[in-house]
């Protein structure tokens, strides 16, 4: 198992956690820890007997309360070309075939926000805060902000965030269709462990395409969209698992799926 200094990495069965793991300053992401995030998530993506991806926050406070705002004075927009894990770890948990949940407890602020959001599944406390507050120290939101909460709360309520630095509780999060769940905290891991449950249920391969299709409405036109799930939807004949499928529902059992 590799070893990291800013996050703990595990893999318990088919699942791989990824906890995010500076509390003492609210799993605010720094540089190493983004490097760090890449290196699992890559891991994960590429480990056949990984499934399911969960990230969530060390302690109780935060799940990331963002950028470490202790390293923007230092910065120039060309370190940005040079750190080349900087905001990749965003666009990896999107692309990677395989579901994954954050597990959000306490503050996902800015980058903690985006990280979340970049997920397939949020299932946050109730003491959770969503928010960008990335104008508070100049800036705007560098990991997805703007492009992805106008798609899930609408352009109106992601601009007065954006512009305002506001922030909302687990449970206007959930009203503006923003996260899935919202659970008591102590009561977090278990629901995420049932989620798993669910999941692990289906078929790996069906899932990515699934996630590739939903992925897709979201970057192009509805007519486009709609080539590309045909197209996806015809692959999934070519699959084991969907004749597996197939054959398991009209004999009452479960299905046994090898995920090809």
């Amino acid at each position: 198992m590799m070893e990291f200094k800013t996050i703990i990495y595990e893999k318990k069965e088919n699942v791989a956690w990824i906890t995010l793991n500076r509390p003492e300053v609210l799993n605010a992401q720094n540089n190493q820890m983004r490097e760090e995030l890449v290196q699992a998530l890559e891991d994960a993506r590429d480990d056949e007997n990984i499934r399911i991806i969960v990230i969530t926050g060390a302690g109780d406070r935060a799940f990331s309360a963002g950028a470490d705002i202790s390293e923007f004075p230092k910065l120039a927009p060309s370190d940005f070309i040079k750190r080349v894990g900087r905001l990749r770890h965003y666009d990896l948990i999107r692309s990677i075939p395989k579901p994954v949940i954050a597990a959000v407890n306490g503050y996902a602020l800015g980058g903690g926000c985006e990280l979340a959001m970049a997920c397939d599944i949020i299932i946050a406390s109730e003491n959770a805060t969503f928010g960008q507050p990335e104008i508070r120290v100049g800036v705007i939101p560098g990991g997805g902000g703007t492009q992805l909460l106008p798609r899930l709360v609408g352009e109106k309520i992601a601009k007065e965030m954006i512009f305002t630095g506001k922030t909302i509780t687990a449970q206007e999060a959930y009203r503006l269709g923003m996260i899935n769940k919202v659970v008591p905290k102590e009561k977090l891991i278990e629901e995420v462990n049932v989620l798993i449950g669910e999941l692990l249920k289906r078929s790996p391969i069906i899932l990515a395409l699934a996630k590739i299709a939903i992925n897709r409405a979201m970057e192009t036109n509805l007519n486009e969209g709609l080539k590309s799930e045909t197209d996806l939807f015809e692959l999934c004949f070519s699959t084991e698992d969907q004749k597996e499928a197939s054959k398991a529902f009209l004999e009452k059992r479960q299905p046994v799926f090898k995920g090809r």
